[in-house]
């Protein structure tokens, strides 16, 4: 971008768009427009030659979306006001494919705080960014070889976030005073969280080796890679036969390795979920679905269809739809009724009987979408981002019965840091939560904590998929 001009047309009406699909954006990509502000309602993205197939989100700072030929674009960074634009990868102003060192067709992408991990439809898993996201070392093909995890992993600080677990987090389960505690909590949190980001900001913006170039994931001969999922400083994937592959930072069991390993430097199975990742899934699998180790029981399913990740917590949903999760549980994000941490992948048993299809996560909280199109939500509310209609945490998931979601069946789920969006059966979006960088859409910077609708007008939302602090949506002209 030179500063002439501008690849966004203001002055476009929805209604007069013609592409077969459009991507929208709105929030924090400060390189989007010239005047580096936020952008408060959906605004029309103009590629350069290529049409659009899917949106990914994206990080902090710079917006993802996937064309039709596969490519991964990238836009909305900048170098003065990106956040992450060294260490994510130096994501352009105006939408570009980012430069991947395949010719295979990229089909899903995801992005934390700053780095990147992207599939191909070749099966293969290609990371960038924040240099200690990215995995090196030998492959555990072998599930067992977790319980000496910790003997072979790098044990690394991160120069930006220094807190590694929360002071309760290795104690005693309780069944009260979870109100209290986390209230109690949040200032001591908070100031962390604070100290933290000032840490990140105040760090040398050029410290190129804070930053690794793309590079090729590797895993065992025949895992094949279909979706992925980026958290803070977490990486989750998923393969075509249902097993969940993890790496990164997992201080606070969102790895579900079992332990608070602190840096997982290559690729491991995630125990307790599917162990298996040969051609036949069912042949590797326990009778009668997954154990889930505390609760006792088995898990309805055989393997794993859905992956999600939040700050530093996971989450994952089984084919026969029942949601489990792990990791960080200041805030009650884990749905476990407690604020502890969840070291192993544990079933939500509250929604067990209830389907669900689809799952998200953000720095504090959890939304899920069941199959008859129910939302639910648990976790940290302080911005409204659970959609109650207040500001209390929730331990527990918590139907959602705003008004505005009447006669609603939620479809598809997004989660950024503190904001949350839903696309409907009847193609409406609605978004709630922090919206100081205008990432919710509404034309203003003021939080919702109910469901509230976007105005998309002349188009048929598709698909939504947040960042860090902003919003994309595909959609698609009306027939």
């Amino acid at each position: 971008m030179n500063g002439k001009g501008t690849w966004v047309d203001e002055g476009l009406k929805m209604e007069e768009i013609v592409k077969d699909k459009s991507v929208f954006m709105w929030g924090y990509l400060p390189g989007a427009l010239p005047q580096r502000a936020p952008i408060l309602s959906p605004v029309v993205v103009r590629p350069d030659g290529y049409t659009w197939k899917d949106v990914c989100g994206g990080g902090c700072g710079f917006a993802m979306a996937i064309s039709e030929s596969g490519k991964l674009i990238t836009w909305g960074s900048t170098d003065d006001l990106g956040q992450s634009y060294v260490t994510s990868g130096k994501h352009g102003e105006i939408p570009e494919p980012f430069p991947l060192p395949t010719e295979s067709a990229v089909i899903k992408a995801a992005a934390g705080w700053a780095h990147c991990v992207a599939t191909t439809d070749s099966g293969e898993v290609y990371t960038w960014g924040w240099k200690e996201c990215i995995p090196s070392g030998k492959v555990f093909g072998d599930p067992s070889l977790a319980g000496g995890l910790e003997r072979d992993v790098l044990e690394r600080q991160s120069p930006f976030l220094t807190e590694q677990v929360s002071p309760r987090s290795q104690g005693s389960r309780s069944s009260g005073g979870i109100d209290s505690r986390i209230s109690g909590d949040e200032t001591t949190k908070r100031r962390k969280l604070s100290s933290a980001k000032q840490t990140a900001e105040s760090s040398s913006s050029n410290d190129e080796t804070l930053s690794a170039l793309p590079c090729l994931v590797l895993l065992n001969p025949g895992v094949r890679i279909a979706t992925v999922a980026a958290g803070g400083r977490h990486t989750l994937a998923l393969s075509d036969i249902g097993q969940v592959w993890g790496w990164g930072y997992g201080g606070e069991g969102q790895l579900g390795l079992g332990s608070r390993i602190r840096m997982v430097s290559s690729p491991h199975p995630v125990p307790c979920i599917d162990s298996s990742y040969g051609n036949d899934r069912t042949a590797a699998l326990p009778r009668g679905g997954l154990t889930s180790e505390r609760h006792g029981f088995r898990v309805p399913g055989s393997y794993v269809k859905g992956i999600a990740c939040g700050g530093r917590h996971s989450a994952v949903i089984t084919d026969a739809g029942a949601l489990l999760t792990f990791g960080w549980g200041l805030y009650g994000q884990c749905g476990q009724g407690s604020t502890d941490d969840e070291l192993k992948p544990v079933c939500v048993s509250s929604l067990l009987g209830i389907r669900i299809e689809g799952v998200a996560a953000g720095l504090w909280h959890t939304v899920c979408i069941s199959a008859d199109g129910d939302v639910y939500a648990f976790g940290g509310n302080q911005f409204g981002q659970l959609g109650t209609g207040g500001d209390q945490a929730e331990t527990t998931p918590r139907l959602l019965d705003a008004p505005s979601l009447e006669d609603v069946n939620a479809k598809i789920v997004s989660c950024g840091a503190r904001h949350t969006a839903i696309v409907t059966e009847d193609a409406k979006v609605f978004c709630w939560g922090w919206n100081k960088y205008g990432q919710l859409g509404l034309g203003d910077v003021i939080d919702r904590n109910i469901p509230s609708l976007v105005s998309i007008d002349g188009c048929v939302p598709r698909n939504v998929a947040c960042g860090w602090w902003h919003t994309v949506l595909l959609a698609e002209s009306p027939a």
